[in-house]
């Protein structure tokens, strides 16, 4: 009875958006949304394939998304756990979007576009780290850009120090693992991360 199930009835519900929710987006990477993207050390990456959807975190020293022109960012893929899920919807199905956040800015900045996988060596090259570069990068044609507004981060209170979490609180990678399979070591595991992750970062 109370499923939304047809457009009409949804925008009734919502009505119209505002002017602004329809000027901030755009085409390409204007000068304002450029700057943005270059002050982000982080983004999320959504992705769609046959197996399904994906949507993994991305993040580095701010800049690490390339701006190659207006129409054109590319995105290094950093060492992970090698899923390699997004790469895998990319290789099916173009289609991608990028959350760009900054740490202590409310806004967002929204990219969708569609990428393709580059192991070009001279691309590469260009984003190594310590002589370690990428084995692949992200592409990405832009399509269409636009600003969130920051009631999210706001109502989340997403960058005040004051409302983190005690770590203690929250189950530790090894402690989910190990709920998961008796193969892992969980207390291992945990104790291990933080020098598998210092050297494994490029």
């Amino acid at each position: 009875m109370h499923t939304i199930t047809t457009l009409a009835d949804l925008e009734a519900l919502y009505g119209d958006a505002n002017e602004a929710s329809i000027a901030k987006e755009t085409d390409r990477l204007v000068p304002a949304y450029r700057t943005f993207v270059e002050a982000a050390p982080f983004a999320v990456l959504a992705t769609a394939g046959p197996d399904g959807l994906d949507c993994s975190p991305r993040g580095d020293r701010s800049d690490f998304i390339r701006v190659v022109d207006d129409r054109t960012l590319v995105l290094p893929d950093r060492r992970g756990n090698n899923r390699i899920d997004s790469l895998r919807n990319v290789v099916r199905d173009p289609r991608v979007a990028l959350l760009f956040m900054i740490p202590g800015i409310g806004e967002t900045l929204r990219v969708n576009g569609r990428a393709r996988i580059s192991a070009d060596p001279a691309l590469l090259d260009g984003f190594a780290v310590d002589g370690k570069r990428p084995r692949t990068a992200l592409v990405i044609a832009v399509e269409t850009v636009f600003f969130q507004c920051s009631r999210a981060i706001v109502r989340s209170d997403l960058w005040n120090p004051d409302s983190r979490r005690d770590r203690a609180t929250v189950p530790s990678p090894g402690r989910m693992l190990a709920a998961l399979t008796d193969r892992i070591d969980g207390d291992a595991y945990d104790e291990a991360l933080p020098e598998r992750v210092r050297t494994t970062l490029y």
